[in-house]
C-alpha cells in the first residue's frame, strides 16, 4: 500500500505478452497497489490491447504502442498525464518507446518507458544486424537525452544490458555474452553520463552485492540456481534523487505459474 499521500509506486515490468500474463498482472496490482506500471514486450496490436480489464484494476489513464507478436510498450497510470509521445527510434518501425508527462504536487515529470533491443546472440556488429541495432539504439537514447537538460525525468524499462559486475551471476563467464559485453556496458555508461542519471536500485543495494531482475526460461529451477541478470532499470535525473524513498525487485513473481522471465521492479517516490 502507499506509504503516505505523497508517495507513488512506479513499476517497470517486461511482461512478455500482456494478454497471456493478464492474470499475473491482476494478482500483482491487487497485492501491491502501484500507481504507475510501465510494461515492455506487450506483444499485442493496439486494437486488441486489454483496455477494459486494465481499467477495472484502477488505471484510468492508459497509453500503449504495440505490434503483433513482438515488442510493444504500455504505461498504465492512476495519475493523469499529458503530452503522450511515441517515437519510432531509428526508423525500424518497432514499438519500443513511449513517454508522457505526469503532474504531481505541482511538478511536471517526464516518464519514459523503453524496450531496448535484445541484440541477438552474436556480439559482433559485422555478423549480427540485431547487435548493431541495439548499440545504435542506446547511442540514440544518449543523444536524445542530452537535449533534455534541466528537466525532471524518470526513465524505466527493459534495457537488456546488465552493466555492473554484480548485475550478472558470473562476470567472467558472461563477458562475451550479449547483455554484458564491454561494448554494451560502454554504451550504457555513456547513456548514464548524458544526464548524470541516478540508478535508483543501486542507491539502496551496494554494487558489491548481486542484484537481478531476469532469469532464463532455460533454467529448470531458475530461482534456486539463481543465474540471473539485472536487465531492468529505473533511473532518474539528479534533481529527483532526493525524492526516491525505496526500491524493490519482486523476485517471487519469477516462481509464479506461467511467469515472465523478467519480474516487476519498483521505485517509490515522495513528492511533497
Amino acid at each position: 500500500m502507499k506509504q503516505s499521500v505523497n508517495c507513488y509506486k512506479i513499476i517497470s515490468w517486461n511482461i512478455n505478452s500482456v494478454r497471456l500474463r493478464l492474470p499475473l498482472l491482476q494478482k500483482f496490482v491487487v497485492k501491491n497497489q502501484p500507481d504507475v506500471i510501465c510494461l515492455q514486450e506487450t506483444k499485442v496490436v493496439d486494437e486488441l490491447f486489454p483496455v477494459d480489464e486494465i481499467k477495472n484494476l484502477g488505471f484510468d489513464y492508459i497509453e500503449f504502442s504495440g505490434e503483433k507478436s513482438y515488442n510493444g510498450v504500455a504505461i498504465l497510470s492512476k495519475i493523469p498525464f499529458s503530452n503522450p509521445q511515441k517515437i519510432d527510434i531509428l526508423g525500424y518501425s518497432h514499438k519500443r518507446h513511449l513517454s508522457f508527462d505526469l503532474e504531481i504536487a505541482g511538478q511536471k515529470i517526464a516518464l519514459h518507458n523503453f524496450y531496448v533491443p535484445a541484440g541477438g546472440d552474436i556480439p559482433d556488429v559485422n555478423l549480427n544486424d540485431k547487435f548493431d541495432h541495439k548499440l545504435k539504439f542506446v547511442d540514440w537514447m544518449g543523444d536524445f537525452f542530452k537535449s533534455q537538460k534541466n528537466q525532471k525525468i524518470i526513465m524505466v524499462g527493459d534495457m537488456n544490458i546488465a552493466p555492473l559486475e554484480h548485475d550478472v551471476w558470473s562476470h567472467k563467464q558472461l563477458l562475451n555474452v550479449v547483455s554484458h559485453t564491454p561494448i554494451e556496458v560502454e554504451k550504457m555508461n555513456n547513456l548514464q553520463k548524458s544526464l548524470d542519471w541516478v540508478d535508483s536500485h543501486r542507491l539502496f543495494v551496494d554494487e558489491s552485492q548481486k542484484l537481478y531482475s531476469w532469469w532464463s526460461y532455460r533454467a529448470r529451477n531458475a530461482l534456486e540456481s539463481d543465474r540471473g541478470r539485472r536487465l531492468d532499470h529505473i533511473w532518474t535525473t539528479p534533481n529527483l534523487k532526493n525524492n526516491i524513498c525505496s526500491t524493490n525487485i519482486y523476485k517471487e513473481f519469477r516462481a509464479e505459474e506461467r511467469p515472465s522471465d523478467h519480474v516487476p521492479i519498483e521505485t517509490i517516490f515522495n513528492f511533497n
